[in-house]
């Protein structure tokens, strides 16, 4: 147990990142969910990183204002690819979208085959550095978030398709920087299954489902001395899924 790495210095930045991230995805998931394309944040998400990659070994700063044009541009792209397989295809989305992730996936592996810090990189993309996350950058995503929100919730229905995935594409895209692939999935799909039956105040409990699974696994992970990404796709999914048990109702018998 290490009681020394709770910090507010370092956890308040991290848990400002989660919330942020919370923010867009909460309500982006249960969208997700209504279209019934759950995989599509891992496949914009690793598109994104590919681009992240590509810039990186261009050789732009890892934070420079090239890396962001690169991981938007990726994510982009395949939002507006999506838009289309889905106008074309649609009822072969999902395993389309199931193709683009793995080959974006493998795609980051090639382009890191020769580089012999490959593996760290890669590691830093899926899991995330959360407790590393900047001023700065909280600060650009937080101007990013409310456009994003504000677009969100004042067009709606006018939104349309293409709206939808080029919004989702430049949401996951921050998120990717600042939590990494699995905590932006885990984000966006988690807290939407947990109140996907419920009516009543459903964006507010996916808020805080959301919340508490960042406050307390940030929490965990420097008590414990873990991997703070993983903790948190951990104690994100325990508590919706004690909250969905406690509240779902109970299937009618068959009358057969």
């Amino acid at each position: 147990m290490n009681a020394a790495g709770l910090e507010l210095s370092i956890l308040g930045p991290a848990f400002a990142a989660g919330l942020l991230v919370l923010a867009t995805h909460v309500p982006l998931g249960i969208r997700v969910l209504q279209r019934g394309i759950v995989f599509i944040d891992l496949a914009i998400a690793q598109i994104a990183a590919l681009g992240v990659i590509a810039a990186d070994l261009a050789g732009f700063e890892p934070q420079g204002i090239g890396v962001q044009v690169a991981a938007v541009g990726a994510a982009l792209l395949g939002g507006a690819l999506l838009t289309w397989t889905e106008q074309r295809w649609p009822e072969v989305q999902e395993a389309l979208i199931g193709v683009l992730f793995v080959l974006a996936a493998t795609g980051s592996i090639l382009l890191l085959a020769g580089n012999p810090h490959g593996g760290e990189h890669l590691k830093d993309l899926l899991v995330g550095q959360i407790l590393w996350v900047s001023q700065s950058q909280l600060a650009a995503v937080a101007l990013l978030t409310a456009a994003v929100l504000g677009l969100m919730y004042g067009l709606k229905a006018r939104l349309g398709r293409m709206g939808f995935y080029l919004l989702f594409a430049v949401s996951v895209t921050a998120s990717v920087q600042l939590v990494g692939i699995y905590l932006v999935f885990a984000s966006l799909i988690v807290p939407a299954l947990a109140i996907r039956n419920r009516g009543h105040a459903r964006i507010a409990t996916g808020y805080g489902l959301g919340a508490l699974g960042y406050g307390g696994g940030l929490v965990l992970s420097a008590w414990f001395d873990l991997p703070s990404g993983a903790v948190v796709v951990w104690a994100m999914t325990l508590l919706a899924a004690v909250y969905f048990g406690l509240t779902a109702r109970p299937r009618e018998a068959d009358p057969r």
